[in-house]
């Protein structure tokens, strides 16, 4: 593979295009100042605005939020696997059908497994811009997302309305539906009670990671953070490891699976036959099944990186709370 074919699989953090038009609540105050980017796959976007840096996916989808202090993103359900890692600043994560069933905070390095079928939003609690990095299971995402109900109604307040065939149309640019599409209903009362509110004791143990706990497991070996055997058990469609400065030998390795590198801190120098290049916080580099290559820290000092491949699990379904 030439430095150039690599290079078209390498979506560098500088480079990243947001979308500030990604979702529903674009308009709503306390929402409307947040970026969408979509990295590998189109993700769940429901604006023709948004630049789609790789579109062939994995069996998983790529992408990030980015959001200035006490910005953030309105509750919402997936149908499918939601992972979040934190890049920069610190972030607070809520669930429940009004966001107030349990909370958790994350430090930077920290990542998220959200259970599957729960309502769930987030917010930027630092001081600074901050950024999220997604895993979203499946090549489709899982179709979209679900707005709790009082996010549409205060998006259609603001000029947003969410087609059924979820698309958004701003009513205040003069936009409307198309005829013969209807907007997107609200869940129902009885769907609403079927939708778990689980507690913060029952999410932590089991769905979050601490960055510092997982860089002394990767010491000499990578650590296992989603898979059937890792820290957060469970069998998504694709597996995280954590990796450190010790976590890999200097030899050339390979697998017949798909490999997305995303680095969190530190510089990593990724060999292959055919070139070389560093990948900086932020980067993320698709990896070909198949192509032996090397991976080592570029520099002295702190290194850790996450470490992503598909599975033959049912694509993108993951554990659900009841």
């Amino acid at each position: 593979m030439t430095p150039d074919q690599m290079a078209a699989r390498i979506v560098r953090y500088g480079d990243l295009q947001p979308c500030k038009t990604a979702f529903i609540d674009a308009h709503t105050p306390g929402s409307d100042q947040k970026e969408n980017f979509t990295i590998i796959g189109g993700g769940v976007s429901e604006s023709a605005d948004q630049h789609v840096h790789i579109s062939e996916t994995p069996g998983f989808n790529i992408g990030a939020a980015g959001q200035p202090p006490k910005c953030r993103n309105s509750l919402h359900n997936h149908r499918t696997a939601e992972v979040f890692f934190v890049l920069k600043g610190r972030w607070r994560f809520f669930w429940g059908r009004w966001g107030t069933a349990g909370e958790v905070v994350l430090e930077e390095g920290d990542i998220f497994n959200i259970p599957t079928g729960i309502f769930r939003g987030f917010e930027n609690i630092g001081t600074d811009y901050g950024m999220i990095m997604a895993i979203l299971g499946g090549d489709d995402a899982g179709g979209g997302v679900i707005w709790a109900p009082q996010v549409i109604e205060d998006a259609r307040d603001h000029g947003l309305v969410l087609g059924e065939n979820g698309k958004l149309y701003d009513t205040k640019a003069g936009a409307t539906l198309p005829a013969g599409v209807a907007p997107m209903p609200l869940l129902t009362e009885d769907e609403l009670k079927d939708i778990p509110e689980p507690s913060t004791a029952q999410v932590i143990p089991d769905y979050v990671a601490r960055y510092w706990d997982m860089m002394a497991l990767s010491d000499h070996q990578p650590c296992k953070v989603i898979a059937a055997d890792g820290l957060l058990q469970d069998r998504p469609g694709f597996e995280v490891e954590f990796l450190s400065r010790g976590s890999l030998p200097d030899a050339a390795y390979s697998t017949d699976r798909h490999e997305v590198l995303m680095p969190v801190r530190g510089h990593w120098r990724l060999s292959w036959e055919g070139g070389s290049t560093v990948l900086n916080p932020g980067d993320t580099a698709a990896i070909p099944p198949s192509l032996p290559h090397a991976l080592a820290p570029a520099m002295t000092g702190e290194a850790s990186l996450y470490r992503i491949r598909n599975t033959d699990d049912p694509a993108g379904l993951t554990r659900r709370l009841t």
